[in-house]
């Protein structure tokens, strides 16, 4: 038994329990070869959620930070993590989008499922900030449909994204996924900077229609820091 399917037996019942994700559109991710999952970025847990809820294995990328914990705390978040499809990857460095851009390509060129934010960091409040081009690169790069999705509430169910997630009436969480878009119409051009702003955007679009957030044309790191 492999830990995802461990973690999805031991560990589901009870994160259903105490979150009760509502899901819509699951069946509009195809069953099987590459797919890309992109969605807004609300808080921490959006990364527990989603592999929570998916019937495919997502792999997505996260902070080196959450495997190096010591003790037996440490060890149960680095098991939890990489069960769930977290592939720790040093982001901080010089070459740290590289290095996302280019497990991103190798998970998808082996007919996985891959999970990425394209805003790139936690929407620092509740508004959908631009896109960047990473999801544009994978899509064009290997062929892989883009399903877009969509968080909706769990920014209530643990605000600021820290903290332990507030359970109760009114924190309803439903994730939302929409049809799957295809960009094959643009081969063997990402490196056209115009035509990956053009991708990148429509997929955005998509995500903003799911739910529903206001849109904001600036990057979510500019935000934070003004």
């Amino acid at each position: 038994m492999s830990r995802f399917v461990l973690m999805k037996v031991l560990v589901g019942p009870l994160l259903r329990l105490l979150f009760r994700p509502r899901v819509e559109g699951i069946e509009r991710v195809p069953g099987h070869g590459p797919v890309i999952l992109a969605g807004n970025h609300l808080t921490f847990i959006d990364s527990v959620i989603l592999p929570l809820i998916s019937k495919r294995q997502v792999f997505f990328i996260g902070k080196n930070e959450y495997v190096k914990g010591r003790g037996l705390k440490g060890w149960a978040m680095a098991w939890f993590f990489t069960a769930s499809g977290m592939i720790p990857v040093d982001r901080d460095g010089g070459h740290g989008g590289v290095a996302a851009l280019m497990t991103g390509r190798r998970v998808l060129e082996e007919g996985h499922v891959f999970g990425i934010y394209p805003e790139g960091t936690r929407s620092p409040d509740g508004r959908l900030y631009r896109g960047r081009t990473g999801i544009a690169r994978l899509t064009l790069m290997t062929g892989a449909p883009v399903v877009p999705f969509a968080m909706i509430g769990t920014d209530r169910v643990q605000p600021g994204g820290k903290g332990l997630p507030r359970i109760g009436r009114g924190r309803r969480i439903t994730v939302r996924f929409g049809q799957p878009l295809d960009f094959s119409r643009y081969e063997g051009m990402d490196r056209d900077r115009y035509v990956l702003r053009a991708v990148t955007d429509e997929v955005m679009t998509e995500v903003m229609r799911l739910s529903g957030q206001e849109y904001v044309d600036m990057y979510a790191t500019k935000a934070k820091a003004a």
